[in-house]
């Protein structure tokens, strides 16, 4: 294939083939992405895309945060704030520590890559298990705050990652200080939730003076990459930006949707938008594990998918423990879904592809973490479905 647009056009026709097999093979729609992408990489056709950090970025998170947002409910997100905040950062530090200091002990990293890896693996991705939820109809609580715990996830991890690229001394070559960085987390992630009120709002009132469905939608898009773009560029966090602007226009639909419209035409334009993103970054996420040789990482990868499955053990029973006796409370089961729904994906390989070249380990970083989504969108994505199940999720309005 000679040119971008050929292979896009290609691309996308695998993509839609492998909606319609994976939903009557009754395989996750992401799973059989990867194997696809696996496939092509192994076969006479040249695909020249790769991913990069700024491909995933600023062009596959934007969507995907905003179509989540957007169709969340700010009073059943309102009811479960407490927990939520609670496991997007008392969570991620205890994953980022759990795996960072068994990083440094047990496969000899340094402790500036031991920190990198650890922080960069903490968050987990709302891509895998909403496709997965609307695949299999799940709904309720268990979904919202599955969701709702990867964005805020997403959004601290990103934050986290680059404060701990200035310890590692790739940003700033001095050392900070633990009030410089607490305050330099509050600030990102405050910052961001602002920008993201400030865009949305604006977006919002220029929606509500449009008279057509196409403007209205254009002021959508405008909101969830202008917000991402904006946050990024005055070192706030994008993800929370875009994720608050999604938050605010989804639930106040009913002031600037148009009185003839239901507004599913909104929702089913980001539904599609997202499918895109998700599609695209999945197939070349199969494509990059081609042509990854794990021979020299294997044995690292594999105690390092370990420590992330204790982190994220440790943190959501040990944290959902703390509300056992409120109105908080997680049930069991749900407690169950949370762990082993807290797949690794997009924004770890965009974290991990952004790493300075000169960083030590580097390399062995990339497959490492490559290896740890593998695992993650494969084995835990196929066994995610049988979970439900096993947990009676499956059929559940609520």
């Amino acid at each position: 294939m000679t040119s971008n647009i050929e292979q896009i056009v290609v691309l996308l026709l695998v993509a839609a083939l492998v909606a319609m097999l994976a939903r009557r093979m009754g395989v996750p729609y992401t799973v059989g992405l990867v194997v696809a992408g696996i496939l092509i990489a192994i076969s006479p056709l040249h695909v020249s895309l790769h991913l990069t950090k700024d491909l995933i970025f600023t062009i596959f998170l934007p969507p995907l945060i905003y179509e989540a947002a957007f169709q969340m409910d700010w009073d059943e997100l309102r009811h479960d704030l407490g927990i939520l905040l609670i496991l997007a950062t008392v969570g991620v530090f205890i994953s980022s520590a759990i795996v960072a200091v068994g990083a440094r002990a047990w496969i000899g990293l340094g402790w500036s890559s031991a920190i990198l890896l650890g922080v960069l693996l903490s968050a987990t991705d709302p891509v895998s298990v909403i496709a997965t939820f609307k695949e299999s109809g799940v709904f309720g609580r268990i979904r919202m705050l599955v969701e709702a715990e990867s964005l805020m996830n997403d959004g601290t991890a990103a934050v986290l990652f680059t404060l701990a690229l200035g310890f590692a001394g790739s940003v700033s070559h001095s050392s900070p200080t633990a009030f410089g960085v607490i305050l330099a987390f509050l600030s990102s992630v405050i910052g961001g939730i602002v920008v993201g009120a400030v865009v949305g709002g604006a977006a919002l009132l220029l929606a509500g003076r449009a008279t057509t469905l196409l403007a209205k939608m254009a002021f959508t898009m405008i909101a969830a990459y202008g917000a991402f773009i904006l946050a990024q560029q005055v070192g706030f966090s994008g993800v929370l930006a875009t994720m608050t602007a999604g938050i605010l226009m989804g639930n106040a639909r009913g002031y600037w949707a148009l009185a003839d419209q239901s507004g599913d035409e909104l929702t089913f334009v980001w539904e599609f938008a997202a499918f895109l993103a998700n599609s695209f970054i999945f197939l070349l996420i199969g494509i990059e594990l081609a042509g990854i040789s794990f021979a020299t990482v294997w044995i690292q990868a594999l105690i390092v998918i370990g420590l992330v499955l204790v982190g994220r053990a440790i943190t959501v029973y040990g944290l959902c423990g703390l509300f056992v006796k409120s109105s908080l409370k997680v049930s069991v089961p749900d407690q169950h879904v949370l762990f082993w729904g807290g797949l690794r994906g997009a924004l770890a390989l965009a974290l991990v592809l952004g790493l300075p070249t000169d960083m030590p380990s580097r390399s062995s970083m990339i497959g490492i973490v490559f290896a740890v989504v593998a695992f993650s969108v494969v084995f835990q994505g196929l066994t995610l479905k049988p979970l439900l199940r096993a947990t009676g999720h499956l059929g559940r309005s609520r």
